[in-house]
């Protein structure tokens, strides 16, 4: 049986599960903390002019709640105010906000669209968090900080642009977002913290900007699909950075990456189970170098025939025999670091990569 409820500003119908309609009485300006927590039956709400502020977890677990309307005189929307509203499909916050609070809209599992306004600035922490079924958003030019944990897991999102005026991208931003094809990021940035789009596997390319000087742990951990990077030679680039980013580590080897140890560095691809095979790599990269550095063809042959002429003279006919010895060894001189590469296929350098 349906139940209706007037709130008047100071109620808390927290917990009633069997509330279904709520209509506001008048002069009401804000809506109080928990008011209507885990009423999961409330299925709409249209919350009236003359309210400036929705506090703290005010719908926090309405779980059947579909619609909502914000008017425009809302200006603050408190912490958790949305947390798990998991059948909300769309909502608008409206002009005047300038911030959202600390996991507003986390949850909002059925949430596929929402519109920011110019008036926001930041983006809190995990503001829309387990976001799953969001698939694009549009952040502002106006906004200017994009907190830990933004975007967390909204992994079906794919695609975001980051405004001109972020200079940082936080920790864990974009974590799991799996369906992420594109992201923009602009030339205001500069660091790009802590696993902020680990797990992206969908992400194929990605430019980093030259102002960029720091990324850090784990940040791109996880993009199985990225094929194409771009970034400065000089970043400074975190342990684990870019570790099972298998499909980069494929793309490096079709092109005979001029020294595996381009490839082994830590920084890029490291896993302790496999260390030892890094270290065997790295030795055979060693023998390499090494044969490059050793004569071939007529320099092996001429010092060879130095050596000779300064121990003991032999009979003509030693000379021959040791004539001969020298042609062999010319015709079977070591191979030269490039052309021994070139012997090596391109499929064997994806296998050796594949290990590790």
């Amino acid at each position: 049986m349906p139940k209706s409820a007037v709130y008047s500003g100071i109620e808390s119908f927290s917990g009633d599960r069997e509330l279904t309609e709520v209509t506001f009485a008048e002069g009401v300006t804000s809506i109080g903390d928990n008011a209507f927590y885990d009423c999961s039956s409330l299925t709409a709400i249209t919350i009236p002019v003359g309210v400036t502020m929705i506090s703290e977890y005010a719908f926090r677990g309405c779980s059947s709640l579909t619609a909502i309307t914000i008017p425009d005189g809302v200006m603050t929307i408190g912490e958790f105010a949305f947390w798990q509203c998991s059948s909300l499909t769309a909502i608008t916050i409206p002009d005047g906000v300038n911030t959202t609070g600390e996991g507003a809209f986390c949850g909002c599992s059925s949430l596929t669209a929402i519109t920011i306004p110019d008036s926001v600035t930041t983006i809190s922490e995990g503001a829309f968090a387990s976001c799953s079924a969001l698939t694009a958003i549009t952040i502002p030019d106006g906004v200017t900080t994009i907190e830990r944990y933004a975007f967390y897991e909204c992994s079906s999102l794919t695609a975001i642009t980051i405004p001109d005026g972020v200079t940082y991208i936080d920790e864990c931003t974009f974590w799991e977002c799996s369906s992420l094809t594109a992201i923009t990021i602009p030339d205001s940035v500069t660091m790009i913290d802590n696993w902020a789009f680990n797990g992206c596997s969908s992400l194929t390319a990605i430019t980093i900007p030259d102002p960029v000087t720091t990324i850090c742990n784990g940040a791109f951990y996880g993009c199985s699909s990225l094929t194409k990077l771009s970034l400065s030679p000089v970043v400074s680039i975190g342990e684990d950075c870019f570790l099972d980013c298998t499909a980069l580590i494929a793309a490096a080897a079709d092109k005979n990456m001029p020294t595996v140890s381009d490839l082994l560095h830590y920084r890029w691809h490291r896993k302790p189970a496999v260390m030892e095979r890094v270290t065997a790599l790295l030795c055979l990269k060693g023998t390499w170098d090494h044969v490059e550095d050793q004569p071939s063809g007529s320099d092996s042959l001429k010092r060879k025939r130095t050596d000779e002429d300064e121990g003991e003279e032999e009979d003509e006919g030693g000379l021959e025999e040791d004539a001969s010895s020298s042609s062999s060894s010319s015709d079977e001189a070591p191979l030269r670091l490039t052309e021994t590469r070139e012997k090596i296929p391109k499929v064997l350098w994806r296998v050796i990569l594949e290990f590790l």
